[in-house]
């Protein structure tokens, strides 16, 4: 079977509704750059929600490469977190480093939340 690494629309969070679903009881990983929250989703497939605040980060280049990588990597990592909704929320210190770190954050983060998720 042929797999597409493809990010579309159907893999996102859009509505409240479905931010709502995961805050309510979210399996939670955090370290200084990020907090991502996860639940197994109802349906088939994994869906990604971004909440990258002004806040947090100012520069909206910094937001948008943020993002980004959120979304490579999520994309990369798909298949690994099958059935799980997540959000990923960013952290002060996330503008502080580059994109390699960053992405290895994320990848540790996809693994802890695989693990959590699936116990309970």
């Amino acid at each position: 079977m042929q797999y597409s690494y493809q990010f579309t629309k159907k893999q996102r969070l859009l509505k409240a509704q479905e931010y709502r679903f995961v805050f309510e009881q979210a399996c939670r990983s955090s370290d200084q750059y990020f907090t991502v929250l996860a639940r197994v989703n109802l349906k088939n497939g994994t869906r990604l929600g971004l909440a990258i605040a002004k806040k947090r980060v100012k520069l909206a280049v910094d937001r948008s490469r943020i993002k980004r990588l959120i979304r490579e990597s999520f994309r990369i990592n798909q298949l690994l977190l099958s059935d799980l909704d997540c959000v990923v929320l960013a952290n002060k210190q996330v503008n502080q480093v580059n994109n390699h770190i960053l992405l290895q954050s994320l990848k540790n983060h996809w693994l802890t939340l695989l693990r959590r998720c699936k116990k309970s």
